[in-house]
Order: structure tokens, then C-alpha cells, then sequence
């Protein structure tokens, strides 16, 4: 007869811990309802608010160069304080309900002019920079027309076979030395 009674007193435990869940689950909604009414509706949009957001950042670096270059990541957004902390110094160009697009000014030049950029002169004698030496015709950037006949003919051998930009500061001076010859 014991074994009768345990089976009897082991779903009367589970019935008890039942109703205290469905308790607890009504204790909770009740918990919702302010003096027996709904929640007005600008507390529910600040409920909404609170919950984190999945959102598409898309960041465009603009080099000195002219370069962009463009880095799309998904972030989710926990605090709005947070997320825009973590983009100060960037400029918010575009946004929607998914998306947002930030633009940074880099103070260097483009990546892709560091690896493979070279100074050269175009048929129409254009300070250019080309992806590759200038015999490829990839032009990246003009910049202006030089007086060809005022060059050195070092200088224009130099421009002919292309001159590797190195770094930004080699950039800048390189620009420099022929700004005198512009046309």
C-alpha cells in the first residue's frame, strides 16, 4: 500500500509545482498591467528601445590619395551610448532601419598606394598614379598637367618608368617637386 501512496504523493508534487509556475507566470503579467490598465504606449516603444538591435555598419576610410576603401561588419547594439562612443571621429553619412554608413577622413595614404602605387606621367603629360608602374595604363588618380619641356630629362625618365610611392610622406614630397612644373 505504500507504493500506492508514494506514486499519488510524487504528481501531487508535480501538480504543486505547477500551479506555483502558473502562479509566478500570472505574478509576472500581472506585474505588466499599472493600477489595472495597459502600459501606455511610450512605455512599450521604451521596452522595444531597450531590446538589442542587429544592424549592417558599413565604414568608408577616404585616403589623402583619393582612395576609399570599405569595411562592412553586423553589429548588435545593446546600448545606443555605447554604439556611439564606440564611432566617435566617424561621420554618419547614411542611415536606415538596418543599415548605417560612417565616413572617416584617414590622414595617410590608401593601402593599395602603399603596396602598389607608382608616380607616372600619361601621353598628355598628366601627373597620375597608377596601380602598377605606368606602362600597365591602371591609372588610380590625376592630378595635374605638367609643362613636360620644363622637366629635367632625369625627371622625366623617372616619371616614364615610374616612381614607387613609398610612404605618405614620400607622397607629399613627390606632389611638391612637380607642382613647380604644372602647367
Amino acid at each position: 500500500m505504500r507504493e500506492h501512496q508514494k506514486v499519488p504523493q510524487k504528481h501531487s508534487l508535480s501538480v504543486i509545482v505547477g500551479i506555483g509556475l502558473l502562479l509566478a507566470a500570472l505574478f509576472i503579467c500581472s506585474a505588466l498591467v499599472v493600477g489595472g490598465k495597459q502600459p501606455q504606449a511610450e512605455e512599450a516603444e521604451a521596452v522595444e528601445v531597450m531590446q538589442p538591435k542587429t544592424v549592417q555598419i558599413t565604414l568608408e576610410r577616404v585616403y589623402l590619395d583619393g582612395e576609399t576603401s570599405e569595411e562592412i561588419i553586423e553589429e548588435t547594439i545593446w546600448s545606443m551610448e555605447d554604439f556611439w562612443a564606440q564611432y566617435d571621429g566617424w561621420t554618419l553619412v547614411d542611415q536606415n532601419e538596418d543599415e548605417m554608413v560612417f565616413r572617416q577622413s584617414v590622414n595617410d595614404i590608401s593601402p593599395l598606394m602603399k603596396i602598389n602605387g607608382y608616380f607616372g606621367l600619361t601621353d598628355e603629360g598628366i601627373l597620375s598614379i597608377y596601380e602598377g608602374e605606368p606602362d600597365q595604363q591602371k591609372i588610380i588618380h590625376s592630378f595635374f598637367q605638367l609643362d613636360t619641356s620644363k622637366l629635367e630629362s632625369k625627371q622625366h625618365s623617372e616619371l616614364e618608368k615610374g616612381i614607387p610611392v613609398k610612404d605618405r610622406h614620400h607622397y607629399e614630397e613627390v606632389l611638391e617637386a612637380f607642382r613647380q612644373y604644372q602647367n
